[in-house]
């Protein structure tokens, strides 16, 4: 049987609307909406196994909500896709210490590579797109890296949910 799997990619939180707030109802919102996107995959779509690029924010959300879903979809995989061993070194030591409680409860983290390079993040959203079949994407519309993974992910003819931030409306291409 071939496992289906999807990716996360989206912004840091400061090109989110609410910010570092994450007890602000628009936060709470684009979370819930988030959860809401990988139920589906699950049940609409059979993707067991997830992938997040672990970095702050969208990927930090997506992956605890796939732990948290283990309790109800025990045979669900996350996998941890880091960069390189100094991803989170410049972070808050609450931030560090989310990260690596998120890794310790994985099922698989891989570093992609020991060293920080200026393309290692582009190379780690590459890595993940190539491995995945569907693609979340929590993207507000402008340029960065987001929408260069979601460029790569249409040009390989991967499944796209674009949540949008802002409106939280869903757009699946």
């Amino acid at each position: 049987m071939n496992t289906k799997k999807c990716a996360f990619t989206g912004h840091r939180p400061q090109s989110l609307p609410f910010g570092f707030r994450e007890n602000d109802p628009r936060c709470t919102a684009l979370k819930q909406a988030l959860r809401s996107e990988i139920i589906h995959m699950i049940e609409d779509n059979g993707v067991t196994y997830f992938i997040s690029g672990m970095a702050l924010g969208v990927d930090t959300y997506a992956a605890e909500i796939v732990l948290d879903l283990k309790a109800v979809y025990p045979e669900i995989k996350l996998e941890c896709a880091i960069p390189c061993k100094a991803q989170r070194e410049k972070w808050s030591q609450n931030a560090q210490s989310r990260y690596l409680e998120i890794i310790s409860n994985s099922d698989k983290p891989i570093i992609l590579q020991r060293e920080y390079t200026s393309d290692c993040m582009q190379k780690r959203n590459k890595y993940m797109v190539n491995e995945a079949d569907y693609l979340i994407a929590v993207w507000n519309g402008r340029s960065s890296g987001t929408s260069t993974t979601v460029q790569y992910a249409k040009s390989l003819n991967r499944r796209v949910s674009i949540i949008h931030p802002e409106t939280l409306k869903i757009d699946r291409i």
